[in-house]
């Protein structure tokens, strides 16, 4: 049975970090019991691992050479792989797909984060061998030390608030239609078998849920992203973006986006880049070529917006906040960051942190290219100001670490009026559009789309880019607004399937 997630993103680690990979040309019991206990064990909260059996890794991450494995001995790892998960304690049952890479077969097993750790694992295969905790350190794994075992022992009990299963939910709460449409956004090949499995098992492949089946019960990342409505189980996780006219603070508007994590992310990026991003045009005396920049540069707020939505604590009754002066956005958030960054080294650039507060949440919004990989954010963030001749940004928090502060400042530049900024740089200034022709634009483009698939509902994303002259994101964001906005619906998978008109737009 398919994994929920896209094979050749997993293998290339474009989504999963080479630190949670482990390749293996063939089929090595002990050691593949050993990076379990590991996966499991999960002792920085990365969300587990994947132990690929079949591939042998060639020079460095991305290049494989595929071995393959026969019919017999597929049958052999997965009969063994049940004898296995006995010799952990407690005892752990991993996910496993049977898939093929470069024409060859391979065998992935899945390895979330347990839910009852600390798992120790046998020494050795043979009867009256002992037992050992065994931890990850970078891309190995390794039998843990004293002082392993010591931050093991913490973490008893300890699962991931996103992690956890939410009692005060069911099944019901989760809507099929949201994990179908992820699954085929990601391409995940469980898109194809989804429509035809019971909701109880399609959740347990996912690990979105967990429980005896008489008990069985949503996980709180189940909840957060296939839910209609997560503000039910979580209440105030919303984005809220409050625009001031000035310092005082007493002439606001605001924009609040819930729903699914993804989505409001989204729509609230959307609105970010449509009304807040403005782009300028310097004429440089003597030269040619004018000078571009922004007044923020929109990667930047991307990364700082996703990185809260990452890394907030969703067990707290408080939203995001993305606070817009005219000089400055500041984008708050609670908790806190986590060790080692706190009030004194945060605005060091060496400084990252290799432990996570939602071990799930992450994995999902890389799938979904929302976020990069660990400890990418501050320097992405960095160039991104850089680039545009704007100030670096400066975070912020107290000893104990009680909440999260990004202040990004406006270019300089960009501050003022036009008039004003072109009697300080010796050139003329002036702002490359406005907030109602960029919205025009986008909604035309939108509308094109949309003819374009009444036109030919069997048309690819690729051939839309090519006839709109936009990239292939664009199109895709363009087709997502379409459809929640009801107007259009995608019938079957990326492969074989159509695209259906509901209404005229």
């Amino acid at each position: 049975m398919a994994l929920p997630i896209n094979i050749e993103e997993l293998l290339s680690g474009r989504v999963v970090e080479t630190e949670r990979l482990e390749f293996k040309e063939g089929w090595n019991p002990l050691a593949v019991l050993h990076t379990m206990c590991a996966f499991a064990n999960d002792i920085n909260n990365w969300g587990g691992g994947y132990i690929v059996i079949g591939i042998g890794e060639k020079r460095g991450p991305g290049e494989f050479e595929a071995t393959g494995l026969a019919t017999a001995e597929i049958a052999k790892i997965q009969k063994e792989l049940l004898n296995l998960s006995h010799k952990m304690y407690p005892e752990y049952f991993p996910i496993v797909d049977v898939d093929s890479y470069k024409g060859k077969s391979i065998v992935i097993i899945w390895v979330p984060g347990g839910t009852h750790r600390p798992y120790k694992a046998t020494l050795s295969l043979g009867k009256g061998a002992g037992h050992a905790y065994y931890i990850r350190r970078n891309d190995t794994t390794r039998r843990a030390t004293v002082a392993d075992e010591r931050s093991l022992m913490k973490l008893a009990n300890d699962v991931p608030f996103d992690d956890r299963i939410n009692h005060k939910a069911s099944l019901g709460d989760l809507q099929p239609s949201l994990i179908r449409e992820y699954l085929v956004e990601v391409g995940s090949d469980l898109a194809k078998e989804a429509p035809k499995m019971d909701l109880e098992d399609l959740c347990r492949r996912m690990n979105i849920a967990e429980g005896p089946k008489e008990f069985f019960k949503p996980k709180n990342i189940g909840l957060m992203l296939f839910s209609d409505n997560p503000q039910k189980f979580f209440p105030v996780a919303q984005i809220d973006i409050v625009e001031f006219e000035d310092e005082v603070g007493d002439v606001f508007s605001e924009k609040i986006f819930k729903g699914p994590i993804h989505r409001q992310v989204r729509l609230a990026l959307d609105y970010i880049k449509g009304s807040l991003i403005k782009e300028f045009v310097r004429k440089v005396p003597n030269q040619a070529e004018a000078h571009r920049f922004f007044n923020y540069p929109y990667i930047a707020l991307e990364e700082i917006l996703v990185n809260a939505v990452y890394h907030r604590g969703y067990d707290q009754r408080e939203p995001i906040e993305v606070r817009v002066y005219p000089d400055r956005i500041l984008v708050l958030s609670y908790p806190g960051p986590m060790p080692p960054l706190g009030k004194d080294n945060i605005n060091k650039s060496i400084v990252t942190s290799h432990m996570y507060r939602n071990r799930r949440l992450g994995d999902f919004l890389k799938e979904l290219h929302l976020t990069e990989g660990r400890c990418t954010g501050f320097p992405k963030i960095r160039r991104a100001m850089k680039h545009n001749g704007s100030p670096a940004v400066v975070y912020e928090t107290d000893k104990d670490r009680l909440y999260f502060m990004a202040t990004i400042k406006i270019h300089p530049e960009a501050l003022g009026t036009a008039k004003q900024i072109s009697s300080g740089v010796g050139g003329e200034m002036r702002e490359k559009g406005s907030e109602k022709s960029i919205q025009k634009s986008i909604q035309k483009s939108i509308q094109k789309t949309l003819e374009l698939v009444r036109q030919n509902n069997l048309i690819t994303i690729a051939e839309l880019a090519q006839q709109t002259g936009l990239s292939e994101p664009g199109i895709k964001k363009h087709l997502r607004k379409l459809q929640e906005q009801g107007l259009l619906k995608r019938i079957g998978p990326d492969k074989g399937g159509h695209w259906e008109v509901l209404k005229e737009g």
